[in-house]
């Protein structure tokens, strides 16, 4: 199931990723901090690292990814207008998925 798609900012990837208001009744209700256990695959599906866990806290009343994602954007190389799609899908040892989609990629 999907639980958004975003096209990042310079800012999503230097202070963490903001997620989409529309996430907030998708992801289980729960306050302060969750771990997120992810698989993270490009456009093709290829996996890109092993599964990683983000965090995921409140922050200024909104979800964010922080720990976790910091090294995952920049072990990707990612890029301000690359396009990230998160879902929840059960996969082994990880709930989520996360794919990403690059800049200039179809």
């Amino acid at each position: 199931m999907e639980i958004f798609t975003k096209q990042l900012t310079s800012m999503d990837i230097q202070r963490g990723l903001v997620l989409p208001r529309c996430s907030l009744e998708r992801l289980q209700s729960f306050h302060g901090t969750i771990e997120l256990s992810t698989i993270f695959e490009s456009a093709a599906g290829n996996r890109l690292v092993g599964p990683v866990t983000i965090h995921c806290s409140t922050r200024s009343g909104d979800l964010a990814f922080t720990t976790g994602w910091y090294a995952l954007a920049r072990d990707a190389g990612l890029r301000s207008g690359d396009t990230v799609t998160f879902y929840q899908e059960v996969n082994g040892d990880a709930r989520y998925k996360l794919k990403l989609r690059n800049v200039g990629s179809s």
